[in-house]
């Protein structure tokens, strides 16, 4: 073997046939350290350098993002709001679009999605979407819900029930169609959420679509109940939770068969001749719709919960709502409000 040599600032291993022995260390014992230097970190057994401010990694290939573990997520955006009618009851609120990695189901039918590659000490943004406020004067179709984000996940604003106006509104799930013609409830998003239903003329309105089945039409003639589209039990935190229910259309109080149920219990009830149920918090759900001149109820906020390899420690910027707990040999952070960035170490 060659002698190496040293010279000014440079070690010489031209003809040294083997390799460089770098410190090392697992992730926890990280030096301060300063710009230029190097180590293996044995935690995931890559190397890393240091630059002005983090330890980074050095990324395989040309332009390439080095990804040091997989996180599952569920994301789930705030429900729509129900409508509100002076006369017969607006249609239900749509759910929030509901996108996840965990389980074998996701929103609308679909199949799980795959994990997202995390770099560390790398910032990726997270909204929660807030559910649209029910509608407080006037003949007034319900709002949208907010978008909400994980990286490169968004997930939808559920849709408005709707009043004086044919269709419903498409959303991650769909609102709810108002009478007074036949017509069709809101799309939902592929892989997001279902539609809502339809009302035939004469009738009240159809309930808004959930992220686990279509919102029910609404009949005159053979009275069926407006009731939401059901919610999807997600699993991601350890116990199952129904997320996504789609808001219960309202009806009059002197029509037959009466309001709809809210998706899975969770998506806001319809009135019966008076105001809509609100969507349950953190669930994404649809708001219920109004008869009556009552207020339209309020979709429920969304929620985004990302579930990683205990080893690594999250850090969460100030304009968000979280908790982390533990489960098995994961971590679980849920965000319930706010927007920011967030980063592993």
């Amino acid at each position: 073997m060659a002698t190496n040599k040293v010279t000014t600032n440079v070690i010489d291993m031209s003809g040294n046939t083997g390799g460089l022995v770098w410190a090392k260390g697992t992730t926890a014992q990280r030096p301060t350290g300063v710009a230029g230097d190097l180590r293996l970190n044995t935690t995931d057994n890559r190397l890393e350098y240091k630059d002005n401010a983090d330890w980074k990694r050095f990324s395989e290939g040309a332009a390439a993002i080095s990804v040091d573990f997989e996180a599952d997520f569920l994301v789930v955006a705030g429900g729509g709001a129900g409508g509100r009618a002076s006369g017969i009851g607006g249609g239900g609120g749509g759910a929030g679009g509901l996108r996840t990695s965990f389980g074998s189901s996701s929103g609308g039918g679909s199949s799980n999605e795959s994990k997202v590659g995390i770099a560390l000490s790398t910032s990726y943004t997270v909204t929660v979407g807030a559910g649209a406020s029910g509608p407080t004067s006037g003949d007034t179709s319900g709002p949208n819900g907010s978008d909400s984000v994980f990286a490169t996940i968004t997930s939808l604003g559920g849709g408005g029930g709707t009043t004086n106006n044919p269709a419903g509104i498409s959303g991650g799930s769909g609102g709810g169609a108002y009478q007074p013609s036949p017509s069709a409830g809101g799309a939902g998003t592929a892989n997001q959420g279902f539609d809502g239903g339809y009302c035939e003329s004469g009738s009240s309105s159809g309930g808004g679509g959930g992220a686990g089945g279509v919102g029910s039409n609404s009949h005159y003639t053979v009275p069926t109940l407006p009731n939401g589209g059901v919610g999807l039990a997600v699993s991601i935190t350890g116990a199952s939770v129904t997320y996504a229910g789609g808001g219960g259309g309202g009806r009059y109080a002197s029509e037959a068969g009466g309001p709809g149920t809210g998706g899975s219990g969770i998506g806001g009830n319809g009135g019966n001749g008076g105001a809509g149920g609100n969507g349950t918090a953190n669930t994404g759900s649809g708001g219920g719709g109004a008869a009556n001149s009552q207020n339209g109820g309020s979709g429920g906020s969304g929620i985004v919960i990302i579930r990683y390899p205990n080893i690594y420690t999250i850090s969460v910027g100030s304009g968000l709502t979280s908790s982390t707990t533990t489960d098995g040999s994961d971590k679980v952070t849920s965000f319930t409000a706010g927007t920011d960035t967030i980063s592993f170490s």
